[in-house]
């Protein structure tokens, strides 16, 4: 019987000629990643556990994002960059991304991508949940605890089951009207928020190839919102334009063998779909926008690892265009790169920015921004009351603020729609 991309990853990085589901095997890590929630703590058990003369295993292979709570007068956030900053001094890091300087990125996930650490059958491990966008790349990603990223800091290695795999294949040409957003929105109201537990989740098909880099990365991003291990798309053509750009060139391409076991399989048609919504309070109640039209909002918010990528502001600037938002709207760019494009790229000469700022929208720094919660000053956070629809991942009570706010999560088309609106709208009316 063959192997699964994800299992041919797990073989090479583990020195064997093949591995099997629910097998335990000595991983060898390519890139650890880290950031100001969880790096402070993941230092500090490395320093506990490894002693006062602790090595760091590759120096090259640490990377370092502060991006989640930066933008905030919060002493507490502000130590932990202190911490991180203190540290890459000390050790004479490399791949440290101060904020506040020039070399700063933004998030995290997406600055692994734009500066060229998602590397085709590379295993990535990283001390937030969404670390599985990378897998868009074909390569293995995954999140991990602070613990073990302290192991991995010290040693290089880590301990890992080798996951079952579910196999996704959209067929057909994607809709106008439908994104990726759409899809993974559609499997876990499918396959709920635990039905891919420690899974990997394989994406494939005519869909699927046709989209960008950008849209593929929200595919594998949310796989975490299903309970997966990680999510994995092939390398093509459009992967290696895109890594050819930012002059990535060297690396190992892996296929599923059409005799690899899946643990399960799923087929949908993209042009059978409508745009959807996933419900307060959970990423798998989903519905169709058409269903939920009407509902009065108080925000409207554009942004995050998610929904806050280039591809992203275009579909959202196609509807904005010439437009006036009738509630608060933000516009938070993932990356300080998606920033500039904003001003650099157009739609009927005028830019995306500009499309934004004459709609009305507020447009923050690139961050994960309300995305998380954050401290009170975090720019879009939720109060008590608010009704907010949101290109962002989770919707869990309290994730983007308040408690007692509802969020609803949706697709860019969706969001500004909604924006223009003042109530969820479905994106079929402005297109």
């Amino acid at each position: 019987m063959g192997m699964t991309i994800t299992e041919k990853i797990f073989a090479k990085a583990s020195k064997k000629t093949r591995v099997a589901p629910g097998e335990s095997v000595w991983l060898d890590v390519d890139v650890l990643m880290t950031h100001d929630v969880c790096g402070p703590p993941t230092i500090a058990i490395w320093k506990k556990e490894f002693g006062e003369k602790a090595k760091i295993w590759d120096k090259e292979k640490l990377v370092i994002f502060p991006d989640h709570y930066i933008f905030t007068k919060n002493t507490n956030a502000n130590r932990n960059v202190d911490l991180l900053r203190e540290f890459a001094r000390e050790y004479d890091l490399p791949n440290y991304y101060d904020v506040g300087t020039e070399r700063y990125k933004g998030v995290c996930h997406i600055a692994l991508a734009e500066e060229g650490y998602n590397v085709p059958g590379t295993v990535l491990f990283g001390t937030d949940s969404h670390t599985c966008t990378s897998g868009a790349f074909g390569m293995f990603a995954t999140g991990v605890g602070n613990t073990d990223a302290a192991f991995i800091m010290g040693t290089g290695k880590i301990w890992e089951k080798v996951p079952e795999s579910i196999k996704f294949t959209f067929n057909g040409k994607m809709p106008e009207y439908i994104t990726a957003k759409d899809l993974i929105l559609q499997i876990l109201g499918d396959i709920t928020t635990d039905g891919a537990t420690y899974r990997a989740m394989e994406f494939g098909g005519e869909a699927i190839g046709s989209m960008n880099m950008m849209e593929r990365m929200t595919l594998t991003n949310m796989t975490i919102e299903a309970g997966g291990m990680n999510g994995i798309i092939a390398v093509d053509d459009v992967t290696r334009h895109y890594l050819n750009e930012i002059d990535v060139t060297q690396y190992e391409e892996f296929n599923s063998d059409e005799d690899a076991f899946y643990h399960s399989q799923y087929k949908y048609d993209v042009e059978l779909m409508e745009p959807l919504v996933a419900k307060p309070h959970s990423p798998d109640n989903m519905d169709k926008v058409k269903n939920v039209e009407g509902t009065n909002l108080t925000k409207c918010y554009i942004g995050s690892c998610t929904g806050g990528k280039l591809t992203d502001f275009q579909f959202a600037a196609k509807l904005l265009l010439g437009q006036k938002v009738k509630v608060t709207t933000f516009i938070v760019p993932a990356s300080t790169q998606i920033a500039k494009q904003l001003e650099a790229e157009a739609i009927s000469g005028v830019s995306l920015k500009d499309i934004f700022t004459n709609a009305g929208c507020i447009i923050a720094e690139s961050s994960c921004a309300a995305c998380l919660g954050g401290p009170s000053d975090t720019i879009g956070r939720s109060v008590e009351g608010d009704v907010v629809i949101s290109t962002t991942n989770r919707n869990f009570p309290g994730r983007m603020g308040s408690k007692l706010s509802q969020v609803y999560l949706a697709s860019p088309l969706t969001v500004a729609a909604s924006a223009i609106s003042g109530e969820i709208t479905d994106p079929r009316k402005f297109l």
